[in-house]
């Protein structure tokens, strides 16, 4: 099959929980598109970077400062398991599955069951690019389609 193995969908969040395990650089990346999407987001984990805790305190996320558990996935729609424990985010993955709940796995992206597109926004629309593990790639290949659109759209 020639492509990334994936079916590409855009997700309404809004006000449906998600679970982000992990507080550190790559869930610092993901969280301020869960936050625009209008998420309800919940994030564990035991220590957070300085913009998740900012972001906590202005209330746009629920930050619990633990270690994550199976638990934790109750009632979500969509899961990143960002932790920098594999095993832990292995289980999480698992749990996912069982629960038919879908779950981006960060440290191998092959093991979930959903992957975060390379994403650039022009005006009311939004690029996605979705590829096998070459993100230098995707972000490139998103970034030639934004500049197309900008183009496209004129001055």
């Amino acid at each position: 099959m020639n492509g990334s193995p994936v079916y590409l969908a855009g997700l309404d969040l809004r006000g449906r929980r998600v679970l982000v395990a992990g507080a550190g650089r790559v869930a610092t990346r993901r969280l301020p598109a869960l936050i625009s999407a209008g998420a309800e987001i919940q994030v564990v984990a035991p220590a957070a970077t300085p913009a998740v805790r900012g972001w906590a305190r202005a209330g746009l996320l629920t930050w619990s400062r633990r270690r994550v558990a199976v638990a934790d996935t109750d009632g979500c729609w969509y899961v990143l398991a960002l932790t920098d424990a594999p095993g832990v985010n292995a289980t999480l993955v698992a749990e996912c599955i069982r629960a038919r709940v879908f779950c981006v796995r960060g440290d191998d992206g092959r093991e979930g069951t959903a992957r975060t597109p390379a994403t650039g926004t022009v005006g009311d629309l939004t690029v996605g690019v979705v590829g096998d593990r070459n993100p230098g790639r995707s972000r490139s290949a998103r970034d030639i389609a934004v500049a197309a659109v900008a183009r496209a759209d004129g001055p």
